[in-house]
C-alpha cells in the first residue's frame, strides 16, 4: 500500500508546521493553557484565513480545498507535533465527517461556516455509566410543534468551554441501548436549557459536563438513518485522534533523542550508553509501527463498515499501547525532570495518556474486533 504523500500534501504538512513554529511556541502554548479562556481565538482564525487549513478536508464548492481524510491525517498529525488545543479534530473531523455524510442543504451551509472559522464543536455523546459505547444513549430528543427540545446529561464533553455548538445525540425512539431511535442534533452553547460545569483536563484542554432542561436543538441526522452516519464520522475521527498521537509520538522521541546526546554523566553524553540506545530504538520502532497502523487505518475509511471499524479499533489498539510505552521511556530517560511542568516532555506524556481513552480504550476497542467477524 504506498503511504507517500502527493505534493500538495506535503506543502499542507510543511505550512502547518512553519504556521506552529511561529505562532505556537511551547511557552506560548502554556500561557495561553493558563488564561481565563484557554485556547487561541486567534490561532484559529489564522487557520481559516491565513492557511485555509479549516476546509483541507472538504470539497471547492463550500469553499474547501478539495482534501479528504488523508489531508486531516497531515493536519492532525502537526497538530500533536506542537500540542495544539484548539478543536480542529472535533470541528472539522468529526462535526464536519457528519455534515458531509447528511449531504443536505442546510448540512453544506454549516460546513461553509467550518470552512469560514465561524463555529467551534464540541462532542457530547458520553453518558454515565457507559463511558465509550455510542449505542448507550438516555438523553431524549421530544418534538414540539416549533421544532426539538432536549433533555438529559452528556458527560466530559471535550472543547465545551470554547465551542459555539455542541452536537449531541439523543433518542427519539427506543429502549436506551438500542442502535435504532438515535439521533444527532445541534445546540447552540448559549442556548437556554443548557447548563455547563466546566472544568481543566489533565492535558491542559478543556472540558465540561452539560445537562439539557428542554435545550432547543436542530435535527441534523434523523433516527432512521443517522446512526451508521455517526459511527462512520467518529471512525474517521479516531482515525485523527491516532494521527494526533503519532505526532505527540514523534515529539517526545525526537525531545527524548535530543536531551540525551546533552545530558552528560561520568564525561560522556548518555546517549552513548547502549541500554539508553536500545530503549530510544525501541521507541523509535513504536512510533514507525503506529504511523503504518493510522495510515492503513486512516486509507481504510472509505470501505465496507466491518472492514472499516476492524482497521480503526485495530490501530486505536495499537497505538494506544505504543502511546503509553513511548510517553513512559521520554519520561524515564529524561529522569526526575520529565515530570516538571517547565519541560514540554511531561505535557506531551499528559497528552498521549488522554489519547489512550479519548473515543474509547485499547480494551474498549478489543472487544470491538473480537465482535466482527473477519471475513465480514
Amino acid at each position: 500500500m504506498d503511504f507517500s504523500f502527493t505534493p500538495e500534501q506535503e506543502m499542507l504538512r510543511d505550512s502547518l508546521a512553519r504556521y506552529f513554529a511561529d505562532r505556537y511556541s511551547f511557552s506560548r502554548r502554556q500561557a495561553m493553557v493558563r488564561s481565563e479562556q484557554g485556547w487561541a481565538a486567534g490561532t484559529w482564525r489564522g487557520l481559516a484565513d491565513e492557511l485555509g487549513v479549516l476546509g483541507a478536508g472538504f470539497d471547492p464548492d463550500v469553499g474547501g480545498l478539495g482534501g479528504g481524510a488523508v489531508e486531516h491525517l497531515v493536519v492532525m498529525e502537526e497538530i500533536g507535533r506542537a500540542l495544539v488545543i484548539e478543536p480542529y479534530l472535533e470541528t472539522a473531523v468529526l462535526g464536519g465527517g457528519l455534515l458531509r455524510r447528511w449531504n443536505s442543504p442546510r448540512a453544506r451551509e454549516w460546513i461553509g461556516r467550518i470552512v469560514d472559522g465561524e463555529v467551534r464543536f464540541a462532542f457530547a455523546h458520553l453518558e454515565p455509566p457507559a463511558r465509550y459505547d455510542l449505542q448507550h444513549v438516555t438523553t431524549r430528543a421530544t418534538r414540539q410543534s416549533d421544532g426539538w427540545v432536549l433533555d438529559g446529561l452528556k458527560d466530559a464533553v471535550r472543547g465545551a468551554p470554547f465551542a459555539t455548538h455542541l452536537l449531541v445525540t439523543a433518542r427519539t425512539t427506543g429502549a436506551d441501548h438500542d442502535r435504532r431511535g438515535i439521533a444527532t442534533f445541534l445546540v447552540a452553547a448559549d442556548a437556554a436549557g443548557l447548563a455547563l460545569r466546566r472544568y481543566a483536563t489533565v492535558d491542559g484542554s478543556r472540558a465540561g459536563d452539560v445537562r439539557f432542561t428542554g435545550a432547543r436543538a436542530e435535527l441534523l441526522a434523523s433516527a432512521d438513518d443517522g446512526f451508521d452516519a455517526l459511527e462512520a464520522a467518529v471512525d474517521e475521527a479516531i482515525a485523527g485522534l491516532c494521527a494526533e498521537a503519532v505526532g505527540v509520538m514523534r515529539r517526545l522521541l525526537a525531545d527524548t533523542v535530543e536531551y540525551t546526546k546533552q545530558r552528560r554523566q561520568f564525561d560522556a553524553p548518555i546517549a552513548a550508553n547502549q541500554v539508553l540506545q536500545h530503549r530510544m530504538v525501541d521507541m523509535y520502532m513504536r512510533v514507525e509501527q503506529a504511523v503504518s497502523m493510522t495510515y492503513l487505518a486512516t486509507l481504510s475509511l472509505s470501505r465496507p463498515p466491518a472492514q472499516r471499524m476492524r482497521a480503526v479499533s485495530a490501530a486505536k489498539v495499537f497505538v494506544a499501547d505504543a502511546a503509553r510505552f513511548v510517553g513512559q521511556a521520554a519520561v524515564q530517560l529524561h529522569g526526575g525532570m520529565g515530570m516538571t511542568d517547565e519541560l514540554a516532555v511531561s505535557h506531551y506524556f499528559k497528552r498521549a495518556t488522554m489519547i489512550e481513552s479519548q473515543f474509547g480504550s485499547a480494551d474498549h476497542h478489543a472487544h470491538r474486533l473480537e465482535s466482527l467477524a473477519p471475513d465480514a
